[in-house]
């Protein structure tokens, strides 16, 4: 790939993701200035007026600290979902946020709604690193350690009892993980692949052409060019 269509790859990722954290961003600030909340938007388990959470969930957040938590880590990997993946980038990203958000829906604990993008966050972090494990890509293993580095601790979010004075939906995250992780096994094939490098030996490939080309040449007389090439000649005789 040249550096203008790689650049261009790489363009089209960040602007894909300035726009979703972009549209984060707005819809508080409308909260903030018309001083209503989108809450009611949210996810609620079980209860058919909670269902529009499926789509909304992710872009509604409680406060400014809440969506900043969460705005840096949806602007890398969404970046990275575009620029690895390309076209199918929409369609996993898409299914990743209905799938995250319709199982939160099913299994999470009723009576409160469920807001904020970290269950696509952990959904799309759990998918890059289960990509960059099973497909020993180098460009996604490196992204997969980056991940590590960065977002490790996310796994605390599994385990709201660390964490008593924030109500945080843990199975938003759990959800998402479990999503990724899934997502990640059903497009292996896709996006970036490990080379496949087909060793040959040229050393030997070579000696054994120049050994089928010396046998298949006539026997030339040295000594007297004029005179044919020597022949050797074998007579069998039955054993008595």
């Amino acid at each position: 790939m040249t550096y203008p269509e790689e650049k261009r790859k790489l363009m089209t990722g960040i602007y894909s993701a300035l726009i979703v954290v972009a549209v984060m961003w707005l819809i508080k600030a409308v909260e903030l200035i018309a001083g209503i909340s989108f809450a009611t938007f949210g996810v609620l388990p079980l209860q058919a007026k909670g269902l529009a959470g499926i789509l909304f969930s992710p872009l509604i957040h409680a406060d400014l600290a809440h969506l900043s938590a969460n705005s840096a880590p949806m602007f890398l990997l969404f970046a990275a979902l575009v620029y690895y993946y390309r076209k199918e980038s929409i369609t996993i990203f898409t299914i990743l946020w209905l799938v995250t958000g319709l199982w939160v829906w099913l299994f999470a604990r009723g009576n409160s709604y469920h807001i904020g993008a970290s269950g696509v966050v952990y959904a799309l972090a759990t998918f890059h690193f289960t990509g960059g494990v099973i497909r020993r890509e180098p460009g996604l293993m490196a992204f997969s350690m980056l991940i590590i580095f960065l977002y490790g601790s996310m796994i605390w979010g599994f385990f709201p009892d660390f964490f008593p004075q924030k109500n945080i939906s843990w199975e938003s995250h759990l959800m998402g993980a479990v999503a990724g992780v899934i997502m990640a096994f059903f497009y292996r094939k896709s996006g970036p692949q490990a080379k496949v490098y087909e060793w040959v030996d040229e050393d030997e490939d070579e000696e054994f052409e120049e050994f089928e080309t010396s046998e298949n040449q006539p026997t030339e007389n040295t000594e007297n060019p004029e005179e044919p090439g020597n022949t050797i000649s074998y007579h069998y005789k039955e054993k008595e």
